[in-house]
């Protein structure tokens, strides 16, 4: 968790993973794996400092076609059918999605999520979105080319993941479903065997390190946090309709702004710790076309508490904290949270979390 590895914030703000822990190309890297970075990465403004035995592209904000074709003449060069691990970093699908580089679709085709206002700002904003989503995919499609033409594409397993929610408001720099549930789309090796198939269990970020790492023949850490999907990946049931408990948090994003919350399969508690403003924006979401056209109504005060049923309320949008009715929920999720926090040590158990030291030359 991000208060366990030191990234509470904003890398570019100074934040830092915290002495003592260990990457993933650092965790594979002494299972034999060559381990390489290509393009975006937001873990340290040094992408050299993260174990990987090479760094390709240093640039904060590589776009998707250029590292789509720093990877096809990586696998011209580079592939002799030894084991390595490739972490590819695209900045898309953030803003700003200009339409000087990004075809927008049609306004008038676009889905409006129930938490945003439906008015032509918004549509306007969603189409841009879209011709972003749509140059990713081209990317990719070079990218997947080139993995399927390399010597042991067979025996490789292909992970397309985001890192938040999408950036508009409601979405990003929140806890609720739309700002941390995120596309994780995973390829087991093709000699496999396994079947497509879309599994509907809770699966967190927190997997795949514990999931590559056992694949990769080695024996999972405890001080990992997830669990290993490679049971699914091969096509195992068992599971698939366990109740299990994620845990999110928010310390420092633009700003300081501390919450924390905790999601089964069927309820969301969010806690957050200071007052401020129903819906804090980060800069890119203020500036945004989405937010000329929404009003103020989201600047009123937030509660302490939220409570959502997701089953009868996927959008999140009624809050149950105050309902006698569920009370009882609310105590247990909130008890649930509690000892999350102090069995991981979190700082915010303590008080409001300093932010973090000016940063140094390592």
């Amino acid at each position: 968790m991000p208060h366990q590895n030191g990234l509470m914030g904003l890398t570019h703000q100074g934040w830092r993973y915290a002495e003592g822990v260990r990457t993933l190309p650092e965790m594979l890297s002494p299972l034999g794996y060559h381990t390489t970075l290509i393009g975006l990465q937001h873990e340290d403004f040094d992408a050299r400092v993260l174990g990987f035995d090479e760094v390709l592209g240093l640039g904060f904000i590589p776009r998707a076609l250029e590292v789509a074709r720093l990877v096809q003449r990586w696998y011209a060069h580079n592939q002799n059918g030894s084991p390595y691990f490739a972490t590819i970093g695209m900045w898309e699908v953030h803003r700003p999605w200009p339409p000087e580089d990004y075809r927008p679709a049609d306004p008038a085709s676009v889905d409006v999520p129930p938490y945003l206002p439906d008015n032509g700002h918004t549509r306007a904003d969603i189409a841009g979105f879209y011709g972003a989503i749509r140059q990713m995919d081209e990317a990719f499609e070079l990218i997947l080319s080139a993995i399927d033409a390399s010597p042991d594409a067979s025996n490789t397993i292909v992970i397309f993941t985001t890192d938040h929610g999408a950036a508009f408001p409601r979405a990003k720099s929140t806890l609720y479903d739309s700002g941390v549930k995120v596309t994780l789309l995973i390829r087991p090796p093709l000699q496999w065997g396994v079947p497509p198939a879309r599994v509907k269990t809770l699966a967190s970020h927190l997997d795949i390190a514990p999931t590559l790492v056992e694949l990769a023949g080695g024996s999972v850490r405890e001080e990992l946090a997830g669990r290993s999907l490679a049971p699914l990946l091969l096509g195992a049931t068992r599971d698939l309709n366990e109740t299990r408990e994620l845990f999110f948090e928010k310390t420092y994003h633009d700003r300081y702004d501390p919450m924390r919350a905790i999601r089964t399969n069927d309820a969301k508690y969010i806690r957050n710790y200071v007052n401020g403003p129903l819906l804090p924006l980060p800069a890119d979401l203020e500036n945004s076309e989405t937010r000329a056209g929404m009003g103020n109504g989201h600047l009123g005060p937030r509660p302490r508490e939220e409570l959502y049923l997701l089953g009868d309320d996927p959008w999140e949008l009624s809050n149950l904290a105050q309902s006698e009715h569920h009370a009882e929920l609310k105590a247990g999720l909130s008890e649930d949270l509690d000892r999350f926090m102090e069995e991981s040590s979190d700082p915010l158990l303590e008080g409001d979390v300093d932010e973090p030291p000016e940063p140094y030359r390592r």
